[in-house]
């Protein structure tokens, strides 16, 4: 295996990954409905793709039989998925997609419908991506492969370097995180207990205002019932708007905590992979997502 082969194997690995990246920001942003920078990396690449398609061009060499293609693309993209998922989580204590919501998924690892569409993208590959993807590569200029291979392979191990930096400690902040959450739940306790009591004292006059009403007392209060119903209007409509006011307060608090207890690589990642789960202290994970949608929709 000569040194150009090696080169043109990264370049179609920085290719794949690439279109990996588009793929997978594109999917997760219809579903989420917004835009969802897609990918391990800081950079548009999501390497396990591109890990994937060259290792189905070198495997596969001739071979064009579009069955066996499928089925070992099939398989060998599961093999590839489960290990990845199973070396991330123990290597970064979180699992950073879970198919556990489809069907015929084996430890939400991996599913029947993921292995389909990579068998579906392992023919489309061989068959009909890359060999124009190869005719193309063979007309770039030998120096500028060389260049092109030298700035690429040192951008790709810096980004790799800050993002495994950056989200190792990922379990360790997700703990100062909850620590911090803890501290305004504290906070906010009275508050809500003053929030519960003005609206039972609300609902408490609302009862009473009823029984007088079916029992003729409108008339014999004159126009009282009117009253204590504005007086009931005004103490339930200033409950509801302290209780919005503070769950505004309590997310913004929240995305406060979470600012100062993770970095950037590990907010990224958070918005990143919304099925995101951390194998401990998961309830706050989930929670901080809660509130960073609440604040999105809100517009904060």
């Amino acid at each position: 295996m000569t040194m150009l082969f090696l080169e043109y194997l990264f370049l179609w690995y920085l290719f794949y990954s690439f279109c990996g990246w588009v793929y997978e920001s594109v999917l997760v942003s219809v579903q989420q409905r917004r835009f969802v920078n897609r990918g391990f990396l800081n950079g548009p690449l999501c390497p396990i793709y591109g890990t994937g398609a060259v290792l189905a061009v070198v495997v596969f060499g001739g071979e064009r039989n579009p069955a066996v293609v499928f089925l070992v693309s099939s398989v060998g993209a599961c093999i590839l998925e489960y290990f990845t998922s199973w070396a991330m989580e123990e290597l970064f204590h979180a699992r950073w997609w879970d198919y556990s919501h489809f069907r015929f998924n084996l430890n939400g690892r991996i599913c029947l419908l993921g292995a389909i569409v990579f068998g579906i993208g392992g023919v489309a590959i061989v068959d009909v991506i890359q060999p124009q993807v190869a005719r193309v590569t063979a007309m770039i200029p030998l120096v500028l492969i060389h260049v092109m291979c030298a700035v690429f392979l040192v951008a790709i191990t810096v980004d790799a370097v800050v993002t495994v930096v950056g989200i190792v400690d990922f379990e360790k902040s997700l703990e100062q995180f909850q620590t911090a959450v803890a501290k305004y739940g504290d906070a906010f306790g009275e508050m809500r207990e003053k929030v519960g009591d003005a609206m039972g004292e609300a609902t408490g006059r609302a009862a009473e205002l009823a029984a007088g009403v079916a029992a003729g007392a409108n008339e014999r209060l004159g126009g009282v019932p009117g009253k204590v119903g504005e007086t009931i209007g005004e103490k339930v409509g200033g409950t509801w708007h302290s209780g919005r006011e503070m769950s505004t307060e309590l997310m913004l608090r929240i995305r406060e905590a979470a600012a100062s207890a993770f970095n950037r690589q590990q907010r990224r990642m958070i918005v990143s992979f919304p099925r995101l789960k951390a194998t401990r202290n998961d309830e706050s994970l989930q929670q901080l997502r809660e509130a960073f949608e609440k604040l999105r929709r809100s517009g904060r």
